[in-house]
This record gives structure tokens, C-alpha cells and sequence, in this order.
């Protein structure tokens, strides 16, 4: 089985990304402990994909900083990010279409990890895909090309390569997107899982009752500013959070 083997937190200090005057990531500092779930809500337009796209360093940040396991990560490119323990999935499916559901996971089990150079496929990476294929549900569709899996499978699927890379801290972007209520049952349970192995995950989503089942704390984003931080619980019950965000059926819905 994959595992976390030094489980570190993920603390953001004073994140900002600005386009010219445009500030759309301003200040944001918050900290997701291992084994935490730590959910990211807020309008479209709030900067949540963009504070994801800096702390997993697709784009520098203007000015802040990003903390793995209490060590600064913020001059690293994407790929030594991930060589540290980080992964993130994103808002689109994003698979290697002209691979197999197997061979994706099995790519990421031999190459994703730091140290991992071409000296044949390892027992180990093979084991690990194996492992990832059988515990997020997909083995029997090990064989199929990732590009005709249907979203729900395409969704499990970045989960699982994300999974087989060990990491300490995970970035969701909204992985209950355009899911069923069993579809997102199932992923809820898999996240859930994720944190159980000890890793830091902080999760992006608009689907409220998903957001107030998984996470132990939400962060609410608003012109790209931290606006709120608490319980899931309390968030419900913020009136501006409410006023600005959720509506009044919403926030009734989702508790």
C-alpha cells in the first residue's frame, strides 16, 4: 500500500499573484496538517485556481510563500514540488488519454517520486499501480485507454496517480464537479481515505454538502482575499458568508 512516510503540513504565508492591478490571489495565509482536510470555497472569480496554480507552482507568486514541512518551497519548479511530496489534480479531467487506466498510475508510480531515474520498472512501482488501480475501484478498467473513460472514471483516475506518488500534501480542484450523488459518494469516501494515510489535503469545491462532509476546516475566498475561516459548521451560519456566497437554501442544504 502507498504511504506517507514523513507526514508535513502545507503553510501558505501572505500568498498574492497580481496581473498588473489586478490582485487576484491578496494575502491569503493558512495551514492544512497532516492527515487534515482543509476546503478552499468561495464565488467564481475568488482566486482559488490561481492560489493553486502558485502553491503547486505553475505561476510565481508577487510576493508570500509556501511552506512544506516547515521548509520553503516557493523557488521550486512543478517537478521538484512533486519530488517534496506535493500533487494537485485540476477542474478538467486530466489524464495521458494514449495510455491505459494502468499504465497512467504506473508512470506516475516510477517517475513521479524523488530519485526515480529509467533503470526498469520496479517492483515497487509495479505494486504500488496495481495497488492504486484495485483501492480506487478502477481495475477493471486497467486495460482501457484513459481517453475514453467517462468523467467520474477520468476523476478517480488523478486521484489514484496522485495517490501512488506518496504525497505528503494534495491539491484537489474541485473533484466533485459535474458528479452524481453516488459518484460523489464514492470520492468522498476515497479523500477521506487520502487523509486517513496521513497526508495534508486542501480541496477546492462548490458542492457544499460534499465540502461541509470532508473538511475539518474551509477557507472562504472573496476578490481574491482570505474572508473567512472556520468550521464548516460555523461557515453555514456566517451571515456575510451566506449574503456574499452560499444564499439562504444553500447554506440550509448543505447542513
Amino acid at each position: 500500500m502507498v504511504g506517507v512516510k514523513e507526514p508535513a503540513s502545507l503553510e501558505l504565508r501572505e500568498i498574492a499573484k497580481h496581473y498588473g492591478g489586478l490582485r487576484a490571489v491578496d494575502g491569503v495565509s493558512t495551514v492544512a496538517e497532516p492527515g487534515e482536510v482543509l476546503g478552499i470555497a468561495g464565488p467564481n472569480g475568488a482566486g482559488k485556481t490561481t492560489l493553486f496554480d502558485v502553491v503547486s507552482g505553475l505561476t510565481p507568486a508577487t510576493a508570500g510563500d509556501v511552506l512544506l514541512g516547515g521548509e520553503p518551497i516557493a523557488a521550486l519548479s512543478v517537478h521538484r514540488r512533486c519530488h517534496r511530496g506535493m500533487a494537485r489534480t485540476f477542474q478538467q479531467p486530466t489524464v495521458a488519454g494514449s495510455l491505459t487506466t494502468y499504465e497512467n498510475l504506473l508512470v506516475a508510480a516510477k517517475y513521479g517520486r524523488a530519485g526515480e531515474h529509467w533503470n526498469g520498472l520496479g517492483a515497487d512501482a509495479v505494486d504500488d499501480a496495481e495497488w492504486a488501480l484495485d483501492w480506487s475501484g478502477l481495475a477493471a478498467k486497467a486495460d482501457e485507454p484513459a481517453e475514453l473513460l467517462g468523467v467520474f472514471d477520468k476523476k478517480r483516475l488523478m486521484i489514484a496517480t496522485a495517490v501512488v506518488l506518496g504525497p505528503r500534501t494534495l491539491l484537489l480542484d474541485e473533484p466533485f464537479g459535474g458528479l452524481n450523488d453516488a459518484e460523489i459518494d464514492t470520492t468522498l469516501t476515497l479523500i477521506q481515505a487520502v487523509a486517513g494515510f496521513g497526508v495534508a489535503v486542501v480541496c477546492i469545491e462548490h458542492v457544499m454538502r460534499a465540502l461541509v462532509k470532508l473538511s475539518a476546516r474551509v477557507l472562504v475566498m472573496h476578490q481574491g482575499k482570505p474572508f473567512f475561516e472556520g468550521t464548516p459548521q460555523a461557515m453555514l451560519k456566517d451571515r456575510r458568508v451566506i449574503e456574499i456566497y452560499l444564499g439562504e437554501k444553500a447554506a440550509r442544504n448543505a447542513g
